[in-house]
């Protein structure tokens, strides 16, 4: 599918690849609409060429890399936090300060069947999706990966899984969140945000600038939280990186 095929201008890839449409569906943040996308299957891709790919408003899920190309709506757009500017909020804190006896290990993504069952419970509790909560589905969509990826694991002090995070990584440009999950019943901890503050601070030590979010939708609920990480940068149509107005 070419960018000619949709009503809106859409950002060329940043190297010339086969994309294909994927099929039609419900768009899963804004009611009433249908959400279309472009993409390809990479085995293999370096750092490098993945950053740019995010740069020109791609992401991943497993080994697809793909783009949204919906008809006459952009509203998908990429969120970035630069680094060494962020700056936690007062809420952003407490949930830091409550959440000190964590035991934080980083390592190559490995699935495992503990993390499975904390991901089934995850995707059932939070999500309602117990049909995508296979192991198949689990390894390819969280643990095939086409690029450097490192995984976040947080445990309490007796050692319970109580979460993972699994992100890409482009040495010296980017960390990219690709998904977190966590234990449904420890929801009150804030883990979610635990864990961004605790990736963040990962990408300051290793000198990495940009600390990518994904896709962050203006007055969808469910992505407000991405905007709570300031200040952020958000990818424009023209293929440029800017600050919302107000920070």
């Amino acid at each position: 599918m070419s960018s000619d095929a949709v009503s809106l201008p859409v950002l060329p890839p940043p190297r010339t690849v086969p994309l294909f449409a994927l099929p039609p569906h419900d768009c899963s943040y804004l009611p009433g609409r249908a959400a279309r996308s472009r993409g390809f299957l990479c085995e293999r891709m370096p750092g490098e060429l993945y950053h740019a790919f995010m740069d020109a408003g791609f992401r991943r899920s497993g080994r697809l890399v793909y783009q949204p190309v919906c008809d006459a709506c952009r509203a998908c757009r990429p969120l970035r936090v630069p680094v060494e500017a962020f700056q936690p909020s007062k809420s952003q804190r407490r949930t830091w300060k409550r959440n000190q006896d964590l035991v934080v290990s980083v390592g190559d993504p490995e699935p495992t069947e503990e993390k499975f069952a904390v991901y089934a419970r995850y995707v059932r509790d939070r999500h309602g999706r117990s049909e995508d909560a296979t192991p198949e589905a689990f390894v390819s969509f969280l643990y095939e990966s086409p690029v450097d990826t490192l995984e976040f694991a947080y445990r309490d002090a007796a050692g319970r899984l109580l979460g993972v995070g699994v992100c890409d990584v482009c040495p010296g440009r980017s960390l990219s969140s690709v998904y977190f999950y966590f234990e449904p019943r420890d929801e009150k901890r804030g883990l979610g945000v635990f864990s961004a503050l605790w990736e963040i601070g990962y990408a300051r030590q290793n000198s990495i600038p940009h600390y990518y979010l994904g896709y962050w939708i203006d007055g969808c609920g469910t992505m407000h939280y991405k905007a709570d990480y300031r200040p952020h940068e958000v990818l424009d149509a023209d293929g440029a990186w800017r600050r919302p107005a107000g920070q």
